[in-house]
């Protein structure tokens, strides 16, 4: 195979050289007449060239991207289509690349670097704790670029595990928001993406998965670094998350279409299925690039445009990621990223009058203020806010397999899980087994410490605000009545040597339903033990909440676990597990823990607006 590198101002790329022959034309890349051999053609199009050296070389540059070849000139390639000629960037390169209608004896094996600037100004050089160089931006990303906040307002992200500074990036004053969002509109009524077809975001949104996938260890320690959580979680769990979402949603780009609705025989209707717009998207930060991915597929894949805002306390990953969007062949302002806080960059972005939907995804206070500052255009909105939710345990369940999966309800990312299955309704025959299968699971599992050391289970929590938080609720807990099992204190001197926002996994028993600790998210890793007698008890204590995100079932009565499951008030139910996701299942809540569903065919609904057009076939007046 022989590989040809090229360097030129524009960007750099590499392609095989087909083995097959080919013949040098300017209409295999845009539909353009052959030049003769050797001579340079200046093309219509602005910023493209193409030079044909010897028959054999053929160099051609169109905006940002370029590919050369090293061929025998003898091959007439098929004629292309009216959509490759005026289509969208990713449109010539996926026919290009991965058309099932070619059929050549091998495939392209295409890759292409877009022109990359970095302000050297706004990114810095940093030293992870694994030992990781990483070059990270430290701007906002508006149209496909990194600048620096008008404001001058900086953010320090600073690290859980011992409290130390990291670094700090800029933060998005009003007037930044207005220009992302301008960057949102243009891009969303410019050609290059709003005449994409579903199949070309669906290549751009894989090229992204890709190099997501080929960047995970980056990505893993930023997120480690600047949330908490072991790098092993990050790595293993949360990174093929963000892949696999990509990638599910890539395949529904081509698949959103309208029906045809027949009404009389001289009329009829269909509908068409489009974008929304320019989607405000508003990610938390116990999941942030994982929560960005659940909000960014569905977006992109129903051809919108985003200004994302990530959140204060992790702001880190996220703006590498967007040196990948950018690298993919995004078109500048399909995703624009606005570090910033609340209070400003949040309030700007939610009321801002270009913006079509709101995303969010945090606490169900916020959650509320969000929806009134929404209501003023009446934007399209999708709110996953708090839960509080229940783990039924009945006397027939198998007691252990409840306790394994009430540990990962619970203490899964330190507890910071909006379904976190934080209130364990355990019928009181099966109780006292029950708690001591549950203790031994945490005591034999749970290892609190320095989140990249491989064997860690349990990081520290985000802030010192939610360490202070929930050391606050397990003393409160105690004042109301509440019985410490296992933990409930700081965890600062046994796993950080004095630093960081450890707090030791807590089993706090004879808890009531009337204990703050039963009626509020704790968003940390403390399970509430509450005793019941009947079914229908379970129920009442079960629903006896203002959330209604999610609930867990345990029974080997099937029967029982169907109906139960049936009767409670949550947008999600496991029967026999706890805390299992998929991209292909509908995520939401009911009750305050939200408006909407993400994920799933059913993630796509709120991204997109169905029109209806009639059609008079001949009916006269």
């Amino acid at each position: 195979m022989l590989y040809q590198p090229i360097n030129v101002p524009l960007c750099i790329a590499i392609v095989e050289t087909p083995p097959w022959p080919h013949r040098c034309s300017n209409k295999w890349a845009r539909g353009r007449g052959q030049p003769a051999c050797g001579a340079p053609q200046a093309s219509k199009l602005s910023s493209s060239i193409s030079h044909h050296r010897d028959g054999r070389t053929v160099q051609l540059v169109y905006s940002d991207i370029f590919w050369s070849c090293d061929i025998d000139c003898t091959y007439t390639p098929p004629k292309q289509s009216p959509a490759m000629r005026a289509g969208c960037t990713a449109a010539r390169l996926s026919r290009l690349v991965v058309s099932p209608r070619r059929s050549y004896p091998k495939p392209l094996d295409f890759i292409f670097r877009p022109r990359f600037t970095h302000n050297m100004a706004l990114q810095t050089k940093l030293k992870a704790p694994n030992g990781l160089d990483i070059t990270l931006p430290t701007g906002l990303f508006i149209n496909n670029e990194f600048v620096a906040s008008s404001s001058g307002t900086k953010i320090t992200s600073v690290s859980p595990a011992d409290g130390s500074e990291i670094c700090s990036v800029e933060a998005a004053s009003a007037q930044d928001v207005d220009t992302a969002v301008k960057a949102a509109r243009a891009a969303f009524e410019d050609p290059s993406w709003a005449d994409c077809a579903g199949r070309e975001r669906s290549v751009l949104m894989h090229k992204l998965a890709d190099l997501v996938e080929q960047h995970a260890n980056v990505l893993a320690t930023i997120e480690t670094w600047d949330n908490g959580k072991p790098y092993t979680v990050s790595l293993n769990e949360d990174l093929q998350e963000v892949i696999y979402t990509l990638r599910y949603y890539a395949g529904w780009a081509d698949k959103i279409h309208g029906q045809t609705i027949p009404t009389t025989r001289a009329k009829f209707a269909y509908t068409l299925r489009q974008p929304v717009g320019v989607c405000a998207q508003i990610i938390p930060w116990n999941y942030p690039l994982a929560m960005a991915a659940w909000k960014l597929g569905p977006a992109l894949a129903t051809g919108n445009t985003i200004v994302l805002k990530p959140a204060e306390q992790t702001p880190l990953s996220i703006l590498y990621f967007a040196t990948l969007v950018k690298e993919a062949g995004f078109p500048p302002g399909v995703l624009n990223i606005v570090n910033g806080y609340g209070r400003e960059t949040g309030t700007a972005l939610v009321t801002h009058p270009n913006v079509n939907k709101v995303a969010f995804t945090g606490s169900t206070a916020t959650g509320r203020e969000i929806m009134k500052m929404a209501s003023g255009t009446l934007k399209n909105i999708t709110l996953e806010t708090g839960g509080k939710s229940p783990l039924v345990v009945f006397d027939d369940a198998d007691l252990e397999q409840a306790a394994k999966w009430a540990y990962i309800g619970i203490l899964s990312n330190q507890g910071q899980v909006c379904t976190a299955t934080s209130r364990l309704i355990v019928q009181e025959s099966v109780l006292p087994k029950f708690l001591e299968y549950f203790k031994t699971e945490i005591k034999n599992t749970a290892v609190t410490g320095n989140p990249f050391s491989e064997t860690t289970t349990h990081g520290p929590q985000v802030s010192q605000v939610q360490y202070d938080k929930i050391l606050a609720f397990i003393e409160g807990a105690k004042k109301e009545g509440g019985k410490v099992e296992l933990g409930g204190a700081s965890a600062q001197a046994t796993a950080g040597a004095g630093k960081g926002f450890y707090i030791e996994p807590t089993v706090i028993s004879n808890v009531t339903k009337d204990m703050t600790i039963f009626q509020e998210e704790v968003f940390g890793p403390v399970a509430a033990v509450t005793p019941f007698k009947t079914e229908g008890e379970a129920l009442k204590l079960a629903n006896n909440s203002q959330y209604g995100l999610a609930a867990a079932v345990f029974s080997q009565n099937i029967e029982r676990a169907h109906k139960v499951a049936e009767r409670l008030e949550a947008g999600m139910v496991w029967i026999n597990s706890s805390n299992d996701s998929d991209p292909a299942v509908p995520f939401g809540g009911v009750k305050q823990s939200g408006i909407g569903r993400e994920l799933g065919e059913a993630g796509l609904h709120s991204y997109l607006e169905t029109k209806a057009v009639h059609v008079n076939l001949g009916s006269k007046l």
